[in-house]
């Protein structure tokens, strides 16, 4: 009895298939899907911002109507002699020295150092604006005698402030701009997505154009 052949167990390997070219993306897909990216990331940086912003809105705009209490806040010490003696002839504009402003630090925690101050023959100056209040420093040249005072005009004078972006300093100065800029691209990204649905919805332009009608109406008939 012969012995039985074995088939050939390893199949011969499948020829590769043709990769397939990938589907060309319709452009008017391609900007929708663009526009829908820029106008959620937009919106997402702006959502705090925007809330702020409209919040404060009202409340400048209801400003005498929103009862304030400033709080004033004085302090006062006086200068060793010989610390005194560093503050020199000073001039325009210029800061209070470096060891007087460490003294006036360590005596009653405000800091100066850097400050534009005002000097005359008998006193120097120094402005202190904050956002939601005021303050100075003042230093008498003849006696040494340092007095502080601050006034808080409250979190809702504090948060105007914000919004006009009064006294709040350079990074408060370039946030409003970055800001500004991601509500320009909201908006833009905004209008373009209206204008592809604006097909399928036919009260999108009357209620765009009645967006832009109102204000301009209300300046012409009701500010003078």
């Amino acid at each position: 009895m012969g012995r039985a052949v074995k088939p050939d167990t390893l199949a011969a390997p499948a020829p590769p298939r043709p990769a397939r070219p990938k589907p060309k993306m319709n452009p008017k897909m391609w900007w929708l899907t663009q526009f829908r990216n820029w106008h959620w990331i937009s919106g997402a940086i702006c959502l705090a911002g925007i809330f702020l912003f409209a919040l404060t809105g009202i409340t400048l705009n209801h400003a005498a109507d929103i009862e304030a209490k400033p709080v004033v806040t004085r302090l006062e010490t006086t200068l060793a002699p010989e610390t005194l003696a560093q503050l020199g002839p000073g001039g325009a504009d210029a800061p209070v020295p470096d060891p007087v402003a460490a003294a006036i630090d360590t005596a009653i925690s405000i800091d100066v150092a850097g400050r534009p101050g005002e000097w005359s023959d008998d006193e120097v100056y120094v402005a202190l604006p904050r956002p939601g209040g005021d303050a100075f420093l003042t230093i008498d040249r003849l006696e040494g005698a340092v007095q502080y005072e601050r006034t808080d005009r409250g979190w809702v004078s504090y948060l105007n402030d914000l919004h006009k972006g009064r006294n709040t300093g350079t990074a408060w100065i370039w946030f409003i701009d970055i800001f500004a800029v991601a509500c320009i691209v909201f908006s833009v990204t905004g209008i373009c997505l209206l204008y592809m649905y604006a097909r399928n919805r036919k009260s999108t332009w009357p209620l765009v154009g009645l967006g832009f009608a109102i204000p301009i109406l209300l300046a012409i008939f009701f500010i003078h």
